[in-house]
């Protein structure tokens, strides 16, 4: 096969029409806009949807969606954990040691190794983080978020200011 060899499939590429251009084709008289009315004339602005508010000006203008129910985690590591000296691991020791805030949730992540027995207790566990501190003769137990189990309440004044 060479590069003149190379054509699109039969039928992809096919040609625009061109309507009002006389009675000898498709698309002559009217041109597909219907007979007479608002339609049939040029008056009409691009987007006009009757006096209803148009689409373009329906829409959000901020770009994306924040969740508001969205349930972020403080990601803590196994090698942050060997460096720290306690036994027990719990949301309120990292708090004490400043590595979470008050009110966020903490998620044991498996980057490094342990090599002592620890007891984790946290929000959640990643497999790999689990198996490594059990491997260590630890344990983890998952502690319930402060909402309770489903979603969290709602964040932001839309939704809260009711």
């Amino acid at each position: 096969m060479k590069i003149h060899d190379l054509h699109p499939a039969p039928g992809s590429n096919t040609r625009r029409r061109r309507v009002g251009r006389g009675i000898g084709g498709k698309g002559g008289k009217t041109a597909g806009r219907g007979t007479k009315g608002q339609g049939a004339r040029d008056t009409v602005p691009m987007g006009f949807e009757g006096g209803q508010m148009p689409l373009q000006r329906r829409i959000p203008k901020l770009k994306g969606f924040k969740n508001p129910f969205r349930v972020a985690y403080v990601g803590i590591n196994l090698d942050t954990i060997q460096e720290m000296d306690a036994t027990e691991i719990s949301p309120e020791s990292l708090r004490r040691e400043g590595l979470v805030h008050k009110s966020e949730l903490v998620k044991i992540l498996g980057r490094g190794t342990l090599s002592r027995s620890v007891a984790v207790k946290a929000h959640a566990c990643s497999a790999s983080a689990g198996r490594a501190i059990i491997a260590a003769g630890g344990s983890v137990e998952i502690v319930p978020p402060p909402f309770g189990n489903g979603r969290p309440p709602a964040k932001g004044n839309a939704l809260t200011n009711r």
